[in-house]
């Protein structure tokens, strides 16, 4: 069965990024990190997971004048393409909640009312979205159930 290993993120600084995604998930690591070119640009990466999921952050500094598709955000409101959001089942979502909370960050919608399921969205420093799911139900028609 296929499963997912990792997303590849571009972000302008990874710093925000990393220090939410550690808030979020303290058991996390950086599991490397380094610097190269990718395209003719320098660029710093680094990937932070445990040993069988991550994200790669992916820093470039690129001149806004020249390429400002590289720097422009996708605006979460709109129907543009791009990345809308991140979603990560944890087993405690007011666990989650209370350490993003308490390091400042504030949910900026707190999803739907679900009778088998319970989810919350952030945005990080970055502009990035991060959903957090907590199912109340293992039985999967009961989690994948849509209204």
């Amino acid at each position: 069965m296929p499963r997912l290993e990792h997303v590849n993120l571009v972000v302008t600084a990874i710093e925000p990024t990393l220090t939410f995604l550690l808030t979020a998930f303290p058991e996390w690591r950086v599991r490397g990190e380094g610097r190269n070119e990718w395209e003719g640009m320098p660029r710093r990466w680094l990937h932070v997971g445990d040993d069988e999921v991550y994200l790669t952050l992916n820093e470039f500094h690129v001149d806004e004048a020249r390429q400002p598709e590289r720097n422009r955000k996708r605006d979460l409101k709109s129907a543009a393409p791009g990345l809308a959001h991140i979603g990560f089942d944890v087993p405690s979502l007011d666990d989650v909640a209370a350490r993003l909370n308490a390091a400042g960050y504030v949910a900026h919608n707190l999803g739907e009312r679900h009778p088998h399921r319970r989810n919350i969205y952030y945005l990080d420093g970055e502009g990035l979205e991060f959903e957090f799911v907590e199912y109340l139900s293992d039985a999967p028609a009961e989690k994948n159930l849509y209204r």
